[in-house]
């Protein structure tokens, strides 16, 4: 597994006080954790910096204080040799999925790999068919179901081969059917697989997890454990199965 360490971490943003001056607002601070397991869940409410956290693995957000190191490089100064091993899931799949058609796509994520455009059609088309989804190679994104989509999207992140995927709350924007068929193919990676979510169950699956609060982490550890600590931040009632 990869290395990823945060360093005494903080984030801060300006933003516009009374009288136009300008303030500092912390999104994170104090964030220090070493992840080595294949499965780590990051949970929270929304608004507690969770989405800011998975985004200093690729350089999408760079840290104001402390560090961040994915096995020894900083994202923030080695951005492409970063995101060469670290691949990105959006909540949103249409924030990713830019071409008009699957294989389009996953022929995009391709380009660097494979020039001859022949031969990128054909592993596109063949991921997508490893992955159950070679019904949908020239169907419109448009047409798609969100899991549809969000798999997709996965297939495309998956096919430059990382080593860590991180993905921020891919399955919030689906129903129960798209949102076990995502959790599935998520806990069926070979990558370390880090993974924001208000997805109680998948959490549960995860080999560590971490509860973020108001730009903190108040909680590291086993995941049942971790989802008692946030059920109770919260204000839900315990459950011995900890969902």
């Amino acid at each position: 597994m990869s290395r990823i360490e945060f360093r005494d971490v903080g984030v801060s943003v300006p933003v516009w006080g009374e009288r136009g001056r300008q303030q500092h607002k912390q999104l994170l601070g104090g964030i220090t954790a070493e992840l080595t397991e294949r499965r780590v869940a990051i949970i929270g409410a929304n608004g507690s910096g969770k989405s800011t956290l998975l985004r200093l693995l690729n350089g999408l957000v760079g840290a104001s204080s402390g560090q961040v190191l994915v096995d020894g490089l900083d994202p923030a100064r080695e951005a492409k040799a970063v995101r060469q091993k670290v691949g990105f899931i959006f909540t949103d799949p249409l924030s990713q999925l830019v071409m008009s058609t699957p294989a389009d796509d996953l022929e995009l994520s391709l380009r660097k790999r494979i020039k001859d455009r022949r031969a990128r059609r054909k592993r596109a088309v063949q991921i997508l068919q490893q992955r159950g989804l070679g019904h949908v190679a020239d169907q419109s994104i448009y047409d798609l179901s969100g899991g549809e989509r969000q798999l997709v999207s996965m297939a495309t992140v998956l096919a430059v081969e990382p080593g860590i995927v991180v993905a921020d709350e891919p399955t919030t924007l689906l129903d129960l059917r798209n949102r076990i068929l995502v959790a599935e193919a998520l806990m069926g990676l070979e990558q370390q697989l880090v993974v924001a979510t208000h997805d109680l169950e998948l959490a549960a699956r995860a080999d560590r997890a971490l509860v973020i609060d108001a730009g903190r982490c108040v909680f590291d550890g086993a995941p049942d454990e971790a989802i008692e600590h946030y059920r109770h931040l919260m204000g839900a009632p315990a459950t011995r199965a900890g969902l």
